[in-house]
């Protein structure tokens, strides 16, 4: 008699789940900080443009070097720049703007949610502002090269085509150098502007939320904004004087000079009215485009599910 032989019994096939076939991708926390923070970057530099175009005009050294003259005003420059360029000349460099400000904010956000998962609590007034202080001292140094284009760009002074040639060019006529020009002021700038901002911000945010009864609730985007903004408004006086003397030295590359050549010279043109030439135009898009930052970087962290 013969036996038909059974078939062997084979495991069911394997559910084809689209999850389980595409492979779900798993992003490591400081590469969503650093994603959070670049799109944030890219709002605020996109809105806020014109404002550091006014900021970069009223500042330029062409103007300083006449003290004899009549300055103009925010609103006058504004109007020059559109009966000249038309209103997209408000938006001139913002392509350097965004180069710099995307991977910039990014790289201030990735360090800094970095350094703070180091912490074992919540970071002091003190920790927060060293926090905020190296974070920005790395994306500056990062970013420096693209901040001269970008400077450069919104003076109206210079005939570069595009960021590429730009690059090119500052560095065949100023040689590697000038692709740094300015980087003690930028971080004697910046530095302290995130380091007094991240102070102010977590003070500011944590006396919001004990005043709301919410200190376990995540703070609406509101009270964050809010917070933003009077951390910003602090954080922008206190380091204006530093801007103007960044800008004066990045607009004069056939003059090489330090921090204390452009302070010296701008103080005896202007006195110490000169350290806020463009403090107007700067300290409504600094404070607004912190402001703004921190409360779309805050609401992502929170959607992705990380606490920031």
């Amino acid at each position: 008699m013969i036996h038909k032989s059974r078939p062997a019994l084979l495991p069911p096939p394997p559910s084809r789940d689209v999850g389980d076939s595409v492979g779900t991708l798993v992003l490591h926390p400081t590469i969503k900080a650093f994603l959070c923070g670049s799109l944030s970057g890219t709002c605020s530099a996109l809105l806020l443009q014109p404002l550091d175009l006014l900021k970069t005009r009223l500042q330029t050294p062409p103007q300083l070097a006449h003290p004899g003259c009549r300055r103009a005003g925010m609103l006058a420059v504004c109007v020059d720049v559109v009966r000249a360029e038309r209103l997209r000349g408000l938006w001139r460099g913002l392509a350097p703007s965004v180069l710099r400000c995307v991977p910039g904010v990014g790289i201030y956000f990735c360090a800094l949610h970095s350094l703070e998962r180091r912490l074992r609590g919540p970071p002091s007034p003190l920790q927060a502002l060293l926090l905020g202080a190296s974070a920005r001292s790395l994306a500056g140094l990062c970013t420096l090269p693209v901040t001269v284009v970008k400077t450069r760009f919104e003076s109206g002074q210079f005939g570069y085509r595009s960021v590429p040639a730009a690059l090119r060019s500052i560095h065949r006529a100023e040689g590697g150098r000038g692709l740094f020009r300015g980087l003690t002021a930028t971080l004697l700038r910046d530095a302290p502007f995130s380091g007094i901002y991240l102070m102010f911000y977590r003070q500011t945010r944590g006396l919001a939320l004990r005043v709301t009864g919410r200190r376990d609730a995540a703070p609406a985007p509101a009270v964050n904004f809010g917070c933003g903004l009077v951390a910003g408004a602090l954080a922008s006086l206190a380091t204006q004087p530093a801007d103007v003397v960044k800008t004066h030295v990045q607009l004069r590359p056939g003059r090489p000079q330090g921090v204390r050549q452009a302070a010296a010279l701008i103080l005896k043109a202007h006195g110490l009215r000169g350290f806020f030439h463009g403090a107007v135009p700067r300290v409504l898009r600094r404070t607004l485009m912190a402001a703004l930052a921190w409360a779309v970087y805050e609401e992502l962290m929170g959607r992705v599910g990380l606490s920031s």
